[in-house]
C-alpha cells in the first residue's frame, strides 16, 4: 500500500510549508530515510525523509508552492502500484506503466531531476557564504546531491591553491544588464510584513548611549581563559551585554513588557530574545527565563540556538515569547543604529562595535574601550526619562563588569 508523505508541522504557529526543491522525481527509487525533498516554512528551512522505502508514484506539490501542514505532496509505494487520490493529478507527475516503457523526450518544460542541481540547505548555505560555484561541486550524498562535507572539501582544497590559481578555475559570471525581479516570499515575505507592522503599530524611539568597557574587555578576557581550562567555552562581550540586560530589566519592569490591546502587560519572568542573521533573513531564538540564568549558562544557551537556527534546526516554539531582544551589528563595524521593535515588545537594543579611542581619566589621557549601545522602546509604555534610567543602569554594570558575575 502507498505511503502518504505529508507537509510537517514545523511548530504549533506553522501554517504554510512551501516546497523548495524536489531532490528526486517521480519514477525514482529511494531509501528509507533518504532525502527527497526540502522544505521551507516562515523561518525554517529543512529536508524531508522518505518514510518508506520505494518508488516516487506522484508529485502532487510543486516547487515553490505552499500548503498547509498535513497537506500530502507525494507518494511512495510499489512501481505499478496504483494510489487513489482526492483531487486529480496532473499526468507529468502521474506513474502509469506503460510511460516507463516509452523513450523520454525533451517536449516538458520543467528541468529534468538529473539535470537539476541537487544541494541540501546547510551545504547551500555554506558554498554561497564562501563564494563558491555550486556547478563546481561534486555531490557524494544520494544521487550525486551535494552535502556539507563536499562543500567542505572544497573550501580546504582552495585554501590550500595559490590565489591566483583559483581565479583561473572559477569560471566568469556573466554582467547582468538587465533588471531582475525577484517574488517577495517565504522568511522574507514574513520579515516584510513584520517590520511594517512594527512600525505603524507603535510609537517607537530610539536613544544612543556609549559606554566605556575597557574593564569588561580585560575581565571577559581573564574568565574566557579560566573557563576554557574545564570546557570549550568562550564568554563573549555579548555575553556580559546580555547578563547585565537581564540585571537591568530586573531594576526597571516597565521595559520588560509589551502594549497589547491598549493594555501595558507587565512579564515576571525575562524571555531574552537574540537576534540571529541568516543567509535570506534573520530569527530571534529566545532563552526563556534568562533571570534564572548565570553567565555561562546564558551564554551556552545563547550560542547552541544560534547554532540550530543557522544550520535551519530551530523548532519555532524557539522563536517565540521573548519579552526584550538584543541585536548586535558590532561584527559588520557598525557603532550606533535604529534597531526596530519585535512588537508588542516595549524595548530592543543594539550593540554595536568596540573600539578604542583617548579618553581623560581624572587628569590622565588614557586609551579605552568604548562600546556604543543603541536602545529603541515604545514611548507608548514609557517615556524617554525612564528608557534612559534604564540605558544607565545597563551602563552601570557593564563599567562595573565585578557586578554582573556575583
Amino acid at each position: 500500500m502507498a505511503v502518504e508523505v505529508v507537509m510537517p508541522k514545523l511548530g504549533m504557529a506553522m501554517k504554510e510549508g512551501t516546497v523548495s526543491l524536489w531532490s528526486k522525481a517521480v519514477g525514482d527509487p529511494v531509501q528509507k530515510g533518504e532525502a527527497i525533498a526540502s522544505i521551507n516554512s516562515e523561518k525554517i528551512e529543512m529536508d524531508i525523509e522518505s518514510p518508506a522505502e520505494g518508488t516516487i508514484l506522484n508529485i502532487a506539490v510543486q516547487e515553490g508552492q505552499g500548503v498547509p501542514p498535513g497537506t500530502v505532496i507525494c507518494h511512495i509505494g510499489d512501481p505499478n502500484e496504483k494510489i487513489k487520490i482526492d483531487e486529480p493529478v496532473a499526468v507529468e507527475t502521474q506513474l502509469k506503466i506503460d510511460e516507463q516503457e516509452k523513450p523520454k523526450t525533451n517536449e516538458s518544460p520543467t528541468l529534468p531531476i538529473a539535470d537539476r542541481l541537487m544541494i541540501t540547505p546547510v551545504a547551500r548555505k555554506m558554498a554561497q557564504a564562501a563564494n563558491l560555484d555550486i556547478e563546481m561541486i561534486q555531490g557524494t550524498g544520494p544521487g550525486g546531491r551535494i552535502t556539507k562535507e563536499d562543500v567542505q572539501k572544497v573550501m580546504e582544497k582552495r585554501d590550500s591553491i595559490p590565489v591566483n590559481t583559483v581565479e583561473r578555475i572559477v569560471p566568469p559570471k556573466p554582467a547582468i544588464d538587465s533588471q531582475q525581479q525577484i517574488p517577495v516570499k517565504g522568511m522574507r515575505n514574513i520579515i516584510a510584513k513584520r517590520m511594517k507592522e512594527s512600525l505603524q503599530s507603535s510609537a517607537q524611539l530610539t536613544l544612543t548611549l556609549k559606554v566605556d568597557v575597557t574593564d569588561l574587555v580585560i575581565l571577559q578576557k581573564q574568565a574566557t581563559e579560566t573557563l576554557q581550562k574545564y570546557e570549550s567555552t568562550k564568554l563573549t562581550i555579548t555575553d556580559f551585554v546580555a547578563k547585565a540586560v537581564v540585571l537591568s530589566l530586573k531594576e526597571h519592569p516597565k521595559m520588560n513588557s509589551a502594549y497589547i490591546e491598549d493594555n501595558i502587560i507587565l512579564y515576571e519572568s525575562i524571555h531574552l530574545g537574540l537576534a540571529v542573521a541568516l543567509e535570506n533573513g534573520l530569527v530571534v531564538p529566545v532563552i526563556r527565563n534568562a533571570e534564572n540564568c548565570t553567565l555561562r549558562q546564558l551564554s551556552n544557551k545563547g550560542k547552541e540556538l544560534a547554532r540550530c537556527a543557522r544550520d535551519g534546526q530551530l523548532p519555532i516554539e524557539d522563536m517565540q515569547g521573548s519579552t526584550f531582544t538584543i541585536s548586535n551589528l558590532g561584527a559588520y563595524g557598525v557603532e550606533h543604529f535604529t534597531p526596530i521593535l519585535n512588537t508588542p515588545e516595549t524595548g530592543i537594543l543594539g550593540i554595536g562595535t568596540a573600539y578604542d579611542t583617548p579618553l581623560y581619566i581624572g587628569e590622565e589621557l588614557e586609551r579605552r574601550t568604548i562600546l556604543p549601545l543603541s536602545l529603541t522602546f515604545d514611548h507608548r509604555v514609557l517615556d524617554g526619562a525612564p528608557a534612559a534610567a534604564f540605558l544607565q543602569t545597563l551602563k552601570r554594570y557593564l563599567e562595573e563588569p565585578i557586578t554582573v558575575i556575583l
